[in-house]
């Protein structure tokens, strides 16, 4: 059986070959090309090593690559820090054997985490390692809706992005962007279990059902750690543009907590706390899912 590190490396390997171009490298396209990337043989030339065993990497065959192998791929295939600590971290559990039993028990959220994000004065949720939303506190319920009406295994980010009855804010410029973060948040999180029935029920899922979910997916991007700013359209209050930073929780890998926030005193915080006013006075409204930032 092919272990399963070796074989999310070797499409790692496969993923960022597939995307240098030879002139990216210094080599001369020439003649007929079967493929629109590097061949196997070619990045095998720039990283000092044979065509053999490199093409055994990317089939996830019993290859353990010394770190040297891996310094030489990583500067041939371009990699930035991210995708070097990616590649190193798939190869170095590759070399381990796959643990028997490994440890799979529910995520929980501290009573702590649970108190703070009650008195939290700004919209914050807490997601798994695979992006399951797992508790929120008011104003973000304010700011994404009410996720109650969702059975609690559709409450996961990537599913609540690819919900079809939802493709109209697709339409919205920085939606690809929004899901190759999450993205590539669960591929990080996929380096670290490439056999998780939660993981693996997720991604076999929206391949099936999204042509984008494949087509992005199959990028192999990742991102251990994001922040940025979003803008949330919503049409009680307009545009709020806010930063949103994550923060790791207690276990590793373990749930997270994702902060959204804004300048003090600024427009937008003040649109926030009107919409938390509003909010707080429907005491009947409809549940609404969580809503996907532009």
């Amino acid at each position: 059986m092919t272990h399963p590190y070796a074989r999310e490396l070797g499409d790692f390997l496969r993923a960022r070959r597939d995307r240098l171009r030879p002139r990216d490298v210094g080599l001369e396209p020439g003649g007929r090309r079967k493929v629109t990337g590097l061949r196997r043989e070619e990045l095998a030339l720039l990283a000092g090593l044979s065509t053999d065993y490199y093409q055994r990497m990317e089939q996830g065959r019993e290859v353990r690559p010394s770190d040297d192998v891996l310094d030489a791929l990583a500067g041939a295939l371009g990699l930035d820090e991210a995708e070097r600590r990616h590649l190193f971290g798939l190869a170095r559990a590759a070399r381990r054997p796959v643990p028997a039993r490994p440890d799979r028990g529910p995520e929980r959220v501290p009573d702590s985490t649970r108190r703070l994000l009650r008195v939290m004065d700004t919209p914050a949720v807490v997601l798994g390692r695979h992006l399951d939303l797992l508790d929120w506190n008011p104003m973000a319920e304010a700011l994404l809706g009410s996720p109650d009406g969702y059975p609690p295994d559709r409450l996961n980010m990537l599913l609540l992005l690819f919900d079809d009855t939802r493709t109209g804010e697709r339409s919205c410029p920085d939606w690809e962007r929004q899901a190759l973060e999450y993205i590539g948040m669960m591929r990080a999180a996929v380096a670290t279990d490439p056999t998780h029935p939660r993981a693996t029920a997720i991604i076999g899922e929206l391949s099936i059902r999204s042509a984008e979910f494949r087509r992005l997916w199959a990028r192999h991007d990742v991102r251990a750690s994001v922040s940025g700013t979003k803008t949330f359209r919503v049409p009680e209050v307009g545009d709020v543009v806010l930063d949103w930073d994550t923060y790791p929780l207690p276990g590793l890998p373990g749930p997270f907590m994702l902060v959204f926030t804004a300048e003090p005193g600024s427009p937008d915080a003040d649109r926030l706390h009107l919409l938390a006013s509003l909010r707080a006075t429907r005491s009947n409204g409809k549940a609404t899912p969580p809503a996907t930032s532009h």
